[in-house]
């Protein structure tokens, strides 16, 4: 296997980072878009089909083609895959309710719920610190979703926005999910496996809703045919989002995943200025107000894993070298 040198080059790394945000929510806004006519389902099919050729081409110039069709846990694979096309599914069908710059801050609490899994799941010790930064942060979400949850009346915006916060907090708890199956994926596979097999689960489970329309009789299933406009913007979010994903892999070749994270909070001001230039939605007080406390929280989370970080490799260090029997 070839492997990919890797440099300290922050400067490149954030650079890299940004603009795969930025490309992840001009790809929710085509989604967005897309969604007011075909169903989640059919999105996430050509959300996945058309990144799938992107990634391929991607992987077979970094020569990892051959290890990413090496799977070593395939059933790991297989609940990530399920995990992450149900999260995007979700995702998608709250964009079609609710504004970008709304599903984009409750989104945040995939860190929060990552942490409480990863006590649940992974046996990881948490302690008050980091609890109080995942209490901070949930609280923050439930001021965003309060007006939803708490709207009363029965008219169909209200029922659909309320519907559209469920959608997106689901959506965020089950990414939580994906990123305890990644945590287990990264000790036995290859980098290109996970993004691989992804891109194939994503694409065969998103075929499987073609029928559900038809043997439910929900019309909110049914996958239509769409015009050649709403096609173009599908076909363009899975190029976008494949390109994304390359562009977000890359990043970690110029900078730690610690230094990286906290600017995954800049797609806040993505997604406003996309809401209000595209959509004419601008964010409230209250969700700004909930998404600062869930920001802040996560940047709590992310400081204090990279605390533990520097502890485990100081700890490394400072353990003797054993010696080997001659």
């Amino acid at each position: 296997m070839v492997q990919i040198s890797t440099h300290h080059r922050p400067g490149l790394a954030i650079t890299l980072r940004l603009a795969a945000i930025f490309l992840f929510m001009c790809m929710a806004a085509l989604i967005k878009v897309a969604t007011a006519t075909v169903p989640a389902g059919q999105a996430v099919f050509f959300r996945s089909f058309f990144a799938f050729p992107v990634i391929l081409l991607w992987l077979w110039q970094q020569h990892d083609l051959r290890t990413g069709l090496i799977p070593h846990n395939l059933m790991g694979h297989i609940w990530r895959g399920l995990f992450g096309t149900m999260a995007m599914g979700l995702t998608f069908s709250a964009l079609g309710l609710l504004p970008l710059p709304e599903v984009t801050a409750i989104g945040y609490a995939t860190p929060l719920f990552t942490v409480i899994f990863a006590a649940l799941f992974l046996g990881e010790r948490v302690r008050l610190f980091r609890l109080s930064a995942v209490g901070l942060g949930l609280i923050g979400v439930m001021i965003v979703m309060a007006p939803r949850l708490t709207a009363t009346g029965a008219d169909t915006l209200t029922a659909a926005a309320t519907l559209g916060a469920v959608f997106a907090l689901a959506a965020a708890i089950l990414r939580a999910l994906v990123q305890i199956h990644v945590r287990r994926l990264v000790q036995t596979e290859h980098t290109a496996a996970i993004v691989f097999y992804f891109s194939l689960t994503a694409t065969l489970l998103a075929a499987c809703t073609w029928p559900l329309g038809a043997l439910t009789g929900w019309p909110a299933l049914e996958w239509v045919t769409p015009g050649w406009d709403i096609a173009g913007l599908m076909i363009a979010a899975g190029l976008v989002g494949g390109v994304a994903q390359i562009i977000v892999t890359s990043s970690f070749r110029f900078g730690p995943a610690a230094m990286l994270a906290p600017f995954d909070y800049v797609s806040m001001i993505y997604a406003s200025l996309i809401g209000w230039v595209v959509f004419s939605e601008l964010p409230t007080l209250t969700i700004l107000a909930g998404s600062a406390l869930v920001i802040f929280g996560g940047i709590l989370i992310i400081w204090r894993e990279r605390q533990l970080g520097l502890d485990r490799t100081k700890s490394k260090e400072n353990v003797p070298p054993q010696s080997t029997p001659s």
